[in-house]
């Protein structure tokens, strides 16, 4: 199947009305256009006299009930045009709006999901200073007055553990990066850990 694309009903339906089958060819609908066409060709063949088609080509009016049948059987093409454009194009909407990317702001920066450029997949940011060093922040640790509602919120820390929890990090005396609590060295600066230094900030 082709991709979907947006149509003008307004013009399926003057196509319509000008050629049978050529608003559901514009629509993409070959096999209806070809319906159609046999539809309402084989209509003014049978069921419209031949003079009142006579009468059609050289540009006069014939009665109305000789004419009808062949009107009905247009009017119903060219509704079928129009009723298949609309629904052709709230079928592209709703893939649109499926499909569309969710952007979500993290810290200045836009990127899709929850993780975006700059931030690796664990909820870690990576943030450049003045001097060039690239340190990571934790979401939660980086929260600053968020945090600190949302501990007072839920009876949390503002990395979101229960109070007196021992720290999952700490800050290493020799770089003051944040390092793991468990380690007895700095993976940084892999300068050994005499002593914590505190949970980390």
């Amino acid at each position: 199947m082709s991709e979907i694309r947006r149509r003008r009903p307004w013009l399926a339906v003057l196509l319509a009305l000008l050629i049978s089958g050529l608003g559901h060819a514009y629509l993409r609908r070959w096999a209806r256009a070809f319906g159609w066409y046999v539809v309402i060709t084989a209509t003014l063949v049978l069921l419209v006299p031949d003079a009142a088609v006579d009468r059609l080509l050289a540009r006069e009016a014939p009665p109305l009930a000789d004419i009808a049948p062949g009107l009905l059987a247009v009017l119903a093409s060219v509704v079928d045009a129009y009723v298949l454009a609309v629904r052709n194009n709230r079928r592209y909407d709703r893939q649109r709006g499926a499909g569309g990317e969710r952007t979500v702001e993290t810290g200045g920066k836009t990127g899709a999901g929850r993780t975006g450029a700059g931030e690796t997949g664990t909820g870690t940011v990576e943030r450049a200073g003045a001097d060039g060093t690239v340190t990571d922040e934790s979401d939660a640790g980086s929260a600053g007055p968020e945090g600190e509602r949302r501990a007072r919120r839920t009876g949390t820390d503002a990395e979101g553990k229960p109070p007196g929890a021992v720290p999952s990090t700490i800050k290493c005396p020799n770089c003051g990066r944040k390092t793991d609590a468990d380690l007895d060295f700095c993976h940084w600066c892999t300068e050994p850990l005499d002593a914590p230094d505190g949970p980390a900030e």
